[in-house]
């Protein structure tokens, strides 16, 4: 059973970030993301991961993403990204 991940995507074209949190397998999960559907991402299919962590626990995970999304700060974001 996959664990629980906390993962940061970049698109180039959009020269955005996305934050978000499965319990899926991660990379099945990034390649719904780069697939034709309606949401923040499915216009685009450039996104490619920059950044994961794996927890034990569902609710630690979205915490953490939480915590990352309440930053709002895409400099914030750079930093773990280079920090990892």
């Amino acid at each position: 059973m996959p664990m629980p991940h906390v993962y940061i995507l970049y698109s180039a074209t959009k020269n955005k970030f996305y934050v978000g949190c499965t319990s899926d397998d991660l990379e099945e999960r990034i390649r719904k993301h780069n697939s034709n559907h309606k949401g923040f991402t499915g216009n685009i299919n450039d996104w490619g991961l920059k950044y994961s962590e794996v927890f034990e626990l569902k609710a630690d995970a979205f915490a953490r993403e939480r915590e990352i999304k309440k930053w709002k700060s895409r400099k914030k974001i750079e930093e773990l990204i280079r920090a990892k």
